[in-house]
């Protein structure tokens, strides 16, 4: 296993520093969470953790959908949008992990009108479709609900508008790796605009025969 070994809150925790390292995120904005296949709670990231500084009493874990702490034991109180994770995760019964971040080129564009393309063979194969919802306030039950509306037909990377992410995987490894795709697709269609002159029909997208290839499972990377 490439990735690193360790449970749930280790493999999140280990995002969150990445993301930080690699400029997909600064300080404590966005939160984790991760469950077991099927389970009926997920460990979320605490209210106010800093993405590169966590240890596992700065997870929670909470009861999906109802977000009430589990099984009585002390822990830390979970994010204040730890809706937005409960209410996809009960629309989504595929879904294990999910990523929320502020990166700031897939919100940019997406507040500006542009979509994202997905010029790449990587990003087509790991995002495959990028959605939006317009703004409603973090932590509110509005958001959450529009994010898992928007995403329970099967899109798996989703903007929430003047925001920031939402995306999501059966595995900590896939919501990663969709993440760092969304905002590389986010940033090659910006230089792309750059280029084209701000013209979005300009901009190239990935032929569909490869889309259609990942949609039949047949397509590597």
């Amino acid at each position: 296993m490439s990735y690193p070994p360790g449970g749930l809150r280790d493999q999140l925790a280990h995002v969150g520093a990445e993301a930080v390292r690699t400029g997909l995120m600064i300080g404590s904005g966005g939160n984790l969470s991760a469950r077991a296949p099927d389970a009926g709670q997920c460990w979320i990231t605490a209210a106010g953790s800093w993405l590169d500084r966590w240890g596992p009493i700065e997870f929670s874990l909470i009861n999906i959908p109802d977000g009430g702490s589990h099984g009585g034991h002390p822990h830390p109180h979970p994010s204040s949008e730890w809706r937005l994770h409960t209410e996809t995760y009960a629309r989504r019964p595929d879904v294990n992990a999910i990523i929320h971040l502020h990166p700031q080129t897939s919100v940019l564009l997406t507040a500006l009108g542009y979509d994202i393309a997905l010029i790449t063979s990587d990003h087509a194969y790991y995002l495959r479709e990028v959605a939006a919802v317009q703004f409603d306030q973090p932590g509110s039950v509005e958001l959450a609900v529009a994010a898992a509306e928007a995403v329970a037909g099967g899109v798996n990377a989703l903007i929430l508008g003047h925001h920031g992410c939402s995306v999501l995987a059966d595995s900590v490894e896939l919501a990663h790796k969709r993440v760092v795709n969304l905002e590389e697709a986010a940033r090659t269609t910006y230089a792309a605009l750059l280029l084209t002159a701000g013209q979005p029909t300009r901009v190239p997208q990935v032929p569909a025969r490869f889309l259609e290839a990942v949609d039949r499972g047949e397509a590597q990377i």
